[in-house]
């Protein structure tokens, strides 16, 4: 379902026409421990669950059994500036229960991340010993700027 309007006719041939849905939705990591077969997401406040269950099916291939949602007020507070009060959009969270077999694993996505450190920190010691030989080149030669070398 979509909330943009389309014209019904236009010159010439083909008529090209894309119908793009107004509706998203945002996996979010669980904060609890949770069965292995349940899945999180945040959502756009127009979708239903008939929604949420097409928009699965027919765009990832995934068959959910149960969705539950739930619509999360937006917290109220005082503008630091103007000082009148201001609220955040409310969010809809949508539970999805898959079959009993599945299994969905939240994505490792920085799988690399130790060997990343491991790199940066050997070459952090390595700049550290090159600039420390250049203060040790230099010691003797207080007055000139450490430009100037040779």
């Amino acid at each position: 379902m979509s909330t943009r309007w389309y014209p019904i006719y236009q010159r010439g041939s083909p008529q090209l026409r894309i119908f793009l849905p107004n509706f998203w939705m945002k996996l979010i990591k669980p904060t609890v421990d949770q069965p292995s077969n349940l899945v999180n997401f945040a959502c756009s406040m127009e979708m239903t669950r008939f929604d949420m269950k097409n928009y699965l099916e027919k765009i990832y291939n995934v068959k959910p059994i149960h969705i539950r949602t739930r619509i999360a007020s937006g917290k109220c507070r005082r503008d630091p500036g103007k000082g009148y009060i201001v609220k955040n959009d409310d969010i809809k969270y949508a539970y999805v229960t898959l079959p009993r077999g599945e299994v969905f694993e939240f994505p490792d996505i920085f799988p690399n991340i130790k060997e990343q450190e491991k790199e940066y920190e050997k070459t952090l010691k390595q700049s550290k010993q090159v600039f420390d030989q250049f203060l040790e080149k230099n010691k003797e030669r207080r007055e000139m700027p450490g430009w100037f070398t040779f």
